[in-house]
């Protein structure tokens, strides 16, 4: 397991294909600071990663269909951003390989924000407070 536990009261726990493509591309994508990498044997999936981004942590999983956990399209959610510059974390992330859902703008509620689709099907939004 990791050897820095998580600091927030929510951690999300997500499963993909292919973390350990996944823990390189947030750390180019996010800034992230990758802090585990756990495999199971001679198994190259990863049971256990994580990666702390925007200073919080994000637990990834590869699929393991003998186990119960079989490979789905990641749904029904986003990650949100919360950032004090939105059009850098926007353009990294832009220049890594994601790819823009909703384009970053200013929003009716006076925000910025947009989200983004990174290569594994995960849905990311980034916003900045303007103006509260």
């Amino acid at each position: 397991m990791s050897d820095t536990p998580a600091r927030s009261g929510l951690t999300p726990y997500i499963n993909l294909d292919g973390v350990a493509k996944a823990l390189d591309f947030y750390t180019t994508a996010f800034g992230g600071v990758e802090r585990a990498r756990n495999q199971m044997g001679s198994d190259t999936r990863i049971i256990h990663g994580q990666i702390d981004i925007n200073g919080a942590p994000l637990f990834l999983s590869d699929f393991y269909p003998e186990h119960g956990f079989p490979v789905v399209p990641p749904q029904g959610y986003n990650l949100h951003l919360q950032v004090d510059d939105a059009q850098q974390w926007w353009d990294r992330a832009v220049a890594a390989g994601c790819t823009v859902v909703s384009p970053l703008k200013t929003e009716f509620w006076g925000d910025i924000y947009g989200q983004l689709k990174d290569p594994f099907g995960v849905t990311w939004a980034i916003g900045e407070t303007k103006g509260h």
